[in-house]
């Protein structure tokens, strides 16, 4: 037999056992069982190859297959595309199937939805996206996506995480990319040993059948435990500017010179504005909050994702004419303002969120997603948050709070931490005088003083209509029946950095009657009410990212015709996850005085201790819940 028809045949036949594989893939009744179990989508099939041409080229490759099992996992399916005028969409196809692999819709490039890729709250944006709008008539069905994108912009290597989510299994994944180039690619993978992944090279990985993930009461982020693995290269080009990525500081160099230099200049009215309004200020720490408090009055928030990538700044002098920018504009245009008068800070680079997320100290890339200002100080640096109209100087609890973030200094990029707001700082304070009547009703004056991140928590209620405040307390204090908000005053004290809430309160049926005994719940206003989810086996670790303190003392006057017959002993509990104390005293014959104080420690610990810290929170549950007996003396 000739060899060229031998090849031709070799080719025929494996061109036959992959369209026979992808039409079993297409199935939904050849899906593992093991996969099916808690998960709401499987991908049966992920390619994706990566071509990087040069440094400032590479061509992105997929095909995915994935099988949607329920209407929660219609998510799942990555039928989009983004681009932009530096990122080209060269072939783009949707295929849809019902349960047995038949064929019901063919979706083309053209046929994708082409939308901008921000929200109504951006003010401009170039970036675009091509997504498929599709509506399932019946579950399960199968996606079948292809892309091809050629990306002139290199900054982000797109990275592999073979385990889309929760609720996700894997049968196929593949992660391939093939340098044509002759830059240097960096390479990192995490968790992928607690997994079944292979690594072929060094830019080459291959996963199969891989469990879905379900997450757990009190379980850290998914990407501390998930597998990825993420590249980048260490020349790149974004939006047509070059840069460099060996390591952090150099990193940093490029973003303060090509990204960061020339946009401070200010006009001379404003430069002598600031001038002026510091002139008696007597300290940087002074100076600096007069013109941030400056710069919160004259400016507000708006997403602006223009420029390299989204990254470049507006121009300090554009952010102050127009009185807004994002939050690159906002802290670049405070670090020209504090330029002028002569106080030291630096743009760095964050991640902001409620939960914590660090910059990676050990792997340089383009990462982050907010930018804040730091102003170095000997005893402890000053982070501001720019975006804000309404926080107090320094102040950072909630969202950018105990994590790494990249510093931008004109000598280049280091990692630095933010400020860390101690358990015992995290404080929630409250003192109530509660009137007991002998018809079972109570009428109180409530003071709720917060500090740290829970002043965090519950700064901000006061811009809400008085409804929503009234509504606040009622969902806080649930527990109580009948509860009437009939007045609250709040008193935010931006320079001490305390909320204080004061409410009075009452309620028609608080003490339960019994013959002629009432029962009564002496913690009126700081319960724990849940109790962490039960778990047979637990899977994941578990983490309390912030610590905090409660304190409490309620006075508890008694109606004349009532008298105490009995009362729960006082309770001390210490561990590892945090403590719990309580005591009832009688002050006078009809005067109790409550006290309490709950600590709960910041930790991360082993899934073996979940049971303890669980039973923890159960007694805490259970003590609040402590009743005293009080009797009519008639």
């Amino acid at each position: 037999m000739p060899l060229r028809l031998l090849l031709t045949l070799v080719l025929m036949s494996f061109s036959t056992i992959a369209i026979a594989q992808d039409d079993a893939l297409l199935d939904a009744s050849t899906i593992p069982l093991d996969l099916k179990i808690k998960a709401n989508a499987v991908i049966r099939y992920d390619q994706v190859t990566i071509e990087v041409k040069s440094y400032d080229k590479f061509i992105y490759k997929q095909t995915q297959i994935v099988t949607v099992l329920n209407a929660q996992g219609d998510s799942k399916p990555g039928t989009y595309v983004h681009y932009n005028k530096n990122i080209d969409v060269n072939s783009l196809e949707a295929r849809v199937y019902d349960s047995r692999g038949e064929e019901i819709k063919k979706i083309r490039k053209n046929d994708f939805l082409d939308v901008s890729a921000v929200s109504g709250g951006t003010l401009y944006s170039d970036s675009r996206v091509k997504y498929l709008d599709y509506t399932p008539i019946n579950y399960p069905y199968t996606i079948r996506f292809e892309t091809e994108v050629v990306y002139h912009s290199t900054a982000f290597l797109p990275s592999w995480m073979p385990i889309d989510g929760f609720y996700c299994s894997t049968e196929f994944s593949e992660y391939k990319i093939i340098n044509e180039s002759d830059v240097a690619i960096k390479v990192k993978s995490s968790n992928v040993d607690n997994f079944d992944i292979e690594q072929h090279s060094d830019y080459h990985f291959s996963a199969k059948n891989l469990k879905s993930l379900k997450p757990e009461a009190y379980s850290p982020s998914f990407q501390t435990f998930a597998p990825k693995v993420k590249v980048a290269l260490t020349k790149f080009r974004m939006e047509g500017v070059d840069g460099a990525n060996n390591t952090w500081e150099d990193f940093g160099k490029w973003v303060h010179d090509e990204l960061l230099a020339k946009t401070e200049v200010l006009p001379i009215e404003v430069i002598t504005e600031v001038k002026e309004l510091t002139k008696d200020a007597t300290t940087d720490y002074d100076k600096a909050k007069l013109v941030y408090e400056y710069m919160q009055n004259k400016t507000r928030y708006i997403s602006v994702q223009v420029g390299i990538g989204g990254w470049k700044p507006m121009l300090a002098g554009e952010v102050d004419r127009l009185g807004y920018a994002d939050c690159k504009g906002l802290s670049n245009y405070t670090k020209a303002l504090l330029k002028e008068i002569g106080v030291e800070s630096n743009y760095a680079i964050i991640y902001g969120d409620r939960g914590i997320r660090n910059i990676d100290k050990e792997f340089s890339s383009v990462e982050g997603n907010h930018a804040v200002l730091c102003i170095p100080n000997d005893e402890k640096d000053i982070w501001l948050e720019c975006t804000s109209q309404t926080n107090p100087f320094g102040f950072t609890a909630g969202f950018t709070d105990d994590r790494d973030a990249l510093l931008i200094t004109p000598e280049g990029g280091k990692i630095v931490h933010t400020t860390v707001y101690p358990t015992e700082t995290n404080l929630q304070d409250t003192k109530a005088t509660i009137n007991l009547t002998n018809d079972g009703s109570i009428s109180a004056d409530v003071v709720i003083k917060t500090y740290g991140y829970q002043y965090a928590l519950h700064e901000g209620v006061q811009n809400k209509p008085l409804r929503d405040q009234k509504l606040n307390l009622k969902e806080y204090w649930d527990y109580i029946n009948g509860l009437s908000v009939d007045a609250i005053v709040y008193d935010n004290d931006k320079d001490n950095v305390v909320f204080t809430e004061t409410a009075k309160v009452t309620s028609s049926s608080y003490a339960t009657k019994s013959g002629k005994r009432f029962l009564v719940q002496p913690n009126a206003f700081n319960r724990v009410t849940g109790i962490p989810t039960r778990y047979k086996n637990r899977t994941l670790d578990f983490e309390i990212d912030r610590g905090f303190t409660d304190t409490d003392e309620f006075i508890i006057k008694i109606d004349p015709t009532l008298k105490i017959e009995a009362m729960p002993d006082d309770v001390s509990i210490s561990n590892a996850y945090g403590s719990y104390q309580f005591s009832l005293e009688k002050i006078s014959e009809n005067e109790l005085l409550y006290k309490r104080k709950y600590v709960l420690n910041k930790g991360y610990y082993p899934k073996e201790d979940y049971k303890a810290f669980r039973a923890f929170i159960s007694q805490i549950v259970k003590h609040d819940k402590t009743k005293i007996v009080l009797i009519s003396k008639t």
